[in-house]
């Protein structure tokens, strides 16, 4: 497995595979074909189908610019390596210098035709949960240790640069009004939610208003183009630090216990994005929602020290019951319904640590077979609920200016 520093990657919204991605992948052909003219680009699949809700195309001309580029949306034809693909050519005075196919795999990584980036540069030896979970056993090790040792100190100090930026974004959210942009009319509702007491408030309540209030102001913060951490993608980006400030606001944890449980978490979703995927275009949202939520709730599990059985206990409840989770975003836009389900994931998170608290010692599925399952669920999924715009919500909704 490689770095926590591929998994939890600092920039701009909307979309870790529709912007993120694509500005990757032309800003490396656009340093190697340094004297071209002329950048003509073809998206398909998902890319083609929701790119211009997701800004695929304005991310590509900003980075492109002041050279030519020129953009066509290729809805038909087959994607038989990953439905996020696109072609680039490089044109100098009319001729071809060359051309790459990129897939963006989710997360902002991409990969070239011909290479193998995910198995380059990798940090991890072990690939599975059980291999993880056996050695830190055996060494008297708990999960951010053995990420220390794999990675040295140097990623702790990146980790606390994350969770100032997550902590912004929740902060800026919250200060933040008004509609977002692409059509949909969508309020930002962070600050509404902070801010409006119940008349007859529970402790219960109070918690659900304000975990739902960071995860709706981080998702706000990314529908706007805002800067982000994908945790471990953009459209998922909420969930995470929604759980972690409200925990460390109400028990006091250090900004170190919090980084630790970043480390933890992100073992979790790195296992996720080896072994199936984090792109909502190749297996749906229980692929992006579905692993921040097991990734909260890991990083939920190592802040209140539970053992390597409740931490894999927590993060295999939060992904069995997003399993078969569409992702049908309206208009190509990361708002309907991305922005409440990064709320409500949020809620699932603590809901499965309180279960892997008192439940642990009767589990039966693990942590692995659970991801399997997911691959092979999303790769089941009819085309029209994995990230194309073309079914569900998507579909029956089209009140869009």
């Amino acid at each position: 497995m490689q770095s926590l520093k591929e998994l939890y990657k600092i920039g701009r919204g909307p979309s870790s595979s529709h912007t993120m991605g694509p500005e990757k992948a032309v800003n490396r052909v656009k340093q190697e074909f340094k004297n071209a003219d002329l950048f003509k680009i073809t998206l398909f699949g998902s890319l083609a189908l929701t790119g211009q809700g997701h800004g695929t195309d304005r991310i590509i001309k900003e980075t492109l610019a002041p050279v030519k580029c020129e953009i066509a949306f290729d809805k038909k034809s087959p994607c038989d390596v990953h439905p996020n693909t696109m072609d680039i050519e490089a044109y100098e005075k009319g001729e071809l210098l060359g051309r790459h196919r990129i897939y963006s795999v989710g997360g902002g990584s991409v990969v070239f035709d011909g290479e193998k980036e995910l198995e380059k540069n990798n940090i991890y030896s072990f690939s599975s949960f059980t291999e993880i979970a056996d050695y830190c056993a055996k060494n008297n090790k708990r999960i951010w240790e053995f990420v220390l040792e794999c990675e040295g100190k140097e990623i702790f100090d990146y980790l606390h640069t994350v969770w100032e930026v997550m902590k912004n974004s929740i902060n800026q959210g919250l200060t933040t009004t008004g509609i977002l942009p692409g059509g949909l009319g969508t309020q930002r509702r962070g600050q509404i939610l902070y801010n409006q007491r119940h008349i007859d408030e529970s402790a219960q309540t109070k918690e659900n208003r304000l975990v739902c209030s960071y995860a709706f102001a981080v998702s706000e913060q990314n529908a706007s183009g805002g800067t982000i951490v994908t945790a471990p993608t953009c459209g998922a980006c909420g969930v995470v630090p929604s759980v972690l400030k409200y925990y460390q606001d109400k028990n006091g944890f250090s900004d170190e216990q919090i980084v630790r449980a970043l480390a933890t978490g992100g073992i979790i979703g790195n296992l996720i994005k080896t072994n199936a995927s984090i792109s909502g275009a190749e297996c749906g949202c229980q692929a992006e929602i579905g692993s921040a939520c097991c990734m909260a709730a890991a990083a939920l599990a190592e802040l209140f020290e539970m053992g390597l059985n409740q931490i894999e206990y927590a993060a295999e409840v939060a992904m069995e019951h997003h399993l078969g989770l569409t992702c049908d975003p309206i208009g190509g836009l990361v708002q309907i319904p991305c922005i409440e389900r990064n709320a409500v994931a949020a809620m699932r998170a603590i809901n499965a640590l309180s279960l892997a608290n008192f439940l642990t010692d009767s589990r039966k599925i693990s942590f692995d077979l659970v991801i399997k399952v997911m691959y092979e669920t999303g790769k089941n999924l009819l085309s029209d609920y994995r990230e194309t715009s073309s079914g569900g919500l998507a579909k029956h909704y089209t009140k869009i200016d």
